[in-house]
C-alpha cells in the first residue's frame, strides 16, 4: 500500500515526545502541526531569531549518503547558525522533496533528525513534503535576550580572535570521500564531515562574553573576513596557533598529510561548524574561569586596517601565501 503525504508525516516527522501539557505550554508552542501554521509564544524581553539552510543532493550531500547522518546533518547546520548568534534553539520548520517514498530511507532520517533535535529540546513545528529531486530545506528558530544577539559587525581592535574546537577535519573528510586524499583514519574525518556536533551551549554563553561572532562554514579564512567587513577592521592571524585535532596531527606525522594540506584544510575547509568569535581580552579572561563543555583558542588579534586586511604570521613572521574559502556560485 502506497503512503500518502499526511500519512508520511503522521508516521515519521510528528516528533515523539513525552511532554505532558504544561511542558508544551512551557516549550512556547501555542499551536504545532496539524493546523496551516504553527503559533508559537516568545517570552517578554526576546527577539526571535531564524535561519535557514538548504541541502541539495549532488551538490550539499553524496546520493548515496547514509540516511540517519543526513537527518543529522540537516538539522546540525542550522543550529550552528542559531549558536553564532548566542541564540537558545526552540522550533524547527522542514521542508523535503523526495523522489520517491521509501520508508526505510525515511525511517533512519527521522531517527537522526530527531535525536538530534530531541538532544536540545527543540520541536518540529511544521514544514512541507512534495515529490521531486531529492533536497531538504531546514528553518530553525531560537530567542535570545532582546539586543543582546552576537552579530558579525561587533569586533574592536585589540580584541581576541577565538575559535571553538579544532579545524579542518570536516573538509578533510569531504576530501576523503571525494577520492582526493588518502589518510589512515579516513572514518574520523568523515564522522567529524557527517556527525557535526553544533556549539549551541558555548554560543550561550558568548553572548556575555563575546563582540562578534559566526559559525565555520565556508572556511576559517573567508568567514573572518565576513567578521573585519562588517565590523570594519582588520586582522593578525597566527596559523601557528591553529587548533588541529589529534587525528590530524597523527596523520601529519605521519607524513600521510604535508604541513600545507594540514593548513589548507584548517584555513579554506568549510564543514567545521566550529565558532568563530572576538573577544577583549578582559572578557576573555572571565569567559575561561567558566568550565565550557567546548574548548576555544585564541588564534589571532583584531587590528585596525581601514583597507580590512587578513594578515597571516607563523611564529610571528609574515606569511605570503594566500587562502580562500568555500564559494558556492565558483
Amino acid at each position: 500500500m502506497s503512503v500518502g503525504e499526511f500519512d508520511l508525516i503522521k508516521r515519521y516527522f510528528k516528533q515523539k515526545t513525552s511532554l505532558d501539557e504544561s511542558q508544551s505550554v512551557a516549550s512556547g508552542v501555542n499551536v504545532g502541526i496539524g493546523d496551516d501554521c504553527a503559533i508559537l509564544d516568545i517570552p517578554d524581553g526576546y527577539q526571535l531569531v531564524v535561519t535557514t539552510d538548504s541541502l541539495v543532493s549532488g551538490v550539499h550531500f553524496f546520493e548515496d549518503v547514509c540516511p540517519y547522518r543526513l537527518g543529522y546533518k540537516s538539522l546540525a547546520v542550522n543550529l550552528s547558525d542559531l549558536a553564532a548568534m548566542g541564540a537558545t534553539p526552540k522550533w524547527l520548520s522542514l521542508a523535503i522533496t523526495l523522489p520517491n517514498v521509501d520508508e526505510q530511507w525515511l525511517s533512519e532520517f527521522s531517527r537522526g533528525f530527531f535525536e538530534l533535535a530531541n538532544k536540545y529540546n527543540v520541536k518540529l513545528i511544521g514544514g512541507d513534503t512534495t515529490k521531486g529531486p531529492l533536497s531538504i530545506t531546514v528553518s530553525a528558530k531560537g530567542i535570545v535576550p532582546r539586543n543582546r544577539a552576537l552579530l558579525r559587525s561587533g569586533a574592536q581592535v585589540g580584541d581576541l580572535i577565538c575559535v571553538s574546537g579544532c579545524l579542518g577535519d570536516g573538509a578533510l573528510g569531504l576530501a576523503c570521500k571525494l577520492g582526493n586524499q588518502s589518510v589512515d583514519n579516513k572514518s574520523a574525518f568523515i564522522n567529524a564531515l557527517e556527525l557535526t556536533d553544533p556549539r549551541n551551549e558555548l554560543g550561550i554563553l558568548l553572548a556575555d562574553y563575546a563582540s562578534s561572532c559566526i559559525d565555520i562554514s565556508d572556511g576559517l579564512v573567508q568567514d573572518l573576513q565576513h567578521i573585519l567587513d562588517a565590523s570594519r577592521c582588520g586582522a593578525i592571524l597566527a596559523i601557528d596557533k591553529l587548533p588541529l585535532s589529534q587525528a590530524m596531527q597523527l596523520e601529519r606525522n605521519k607524513q600521510t598529510l604535508t604541513v600545507e594540506q594540514t593548513l589548507q584544510y584548517a584555513l579554506t575547509g568549510g564543514d567545521d561548524y566550529e565558532l568563530l568569535f572576538t573577544i577583549s581580552k578582559r572578557a576573555y579572561q572571565q569567559l575561561c574561569m567558566h568550565k565550557a563543555e567546548t574548548t576555544f583558542s585564541v588564534v589571532g588579534e583584531i587590528v585596525k586596517d581601514v583597507e580590512m586586511k587578513l594578515k597571516l604570521t607563523n611564529g610571528g613572521q609574515a606569511v605570503t601565501a594566500q587562502y580562500a574559502g568555500w564559494d558556492h556560485f565558483k
